[in-house]
């Protein structure tokens, strides 16, 4: 299962009408961020174990700054959460998996 890649043409779409989940979480990242790589192996296995429930893109932040700056993304790694297409919750930096997976449970 690997992470849909979203673009800020393809966010709304993705992310905000996505119909096929109700949780969408995304990880708003960039290739010369270190905590980033950190928590990629993460973000994958998240993917993978919640695949039938959680919906999990990544958007890289350099390349999309227009949606970066919408949400107020100000340090990355920044995951946030949206439940039907409202953003229901933030996690900033390179967390422990336990933490993305207890945010994540309030959700679901």
């Amino acid at each position: 299962m690997s992470v849909l890649q979203v673009v800020d043409s393809s966010f709304e779409e993705e992310v905000i009408k996505c119909r096929n989940h109700d949780t969408v979480l995304v990880d708003f990242w960039a290739p010369w961020c270190g905590p980033c790589r950190l928590i990629a192996p993460v973000i994958d296995e998240i993917a993978y174990e919640y695949k039938s429930i959680v919906k999990v893109v990544k958007m890289n932040t350099d390349e999309n700054p227009t949606i970066a700056t919408e949400y107020g993304i100000r340090s990355i790694p920044t995951i946030m959460i949206f439940k039907s297409g409202v953003k229901v919750d933030t996690v900033v930096g390179s967390v422990p998996k336990s933490t993305l997976e207890n945010t994540l449970s309030k959700y679901l």
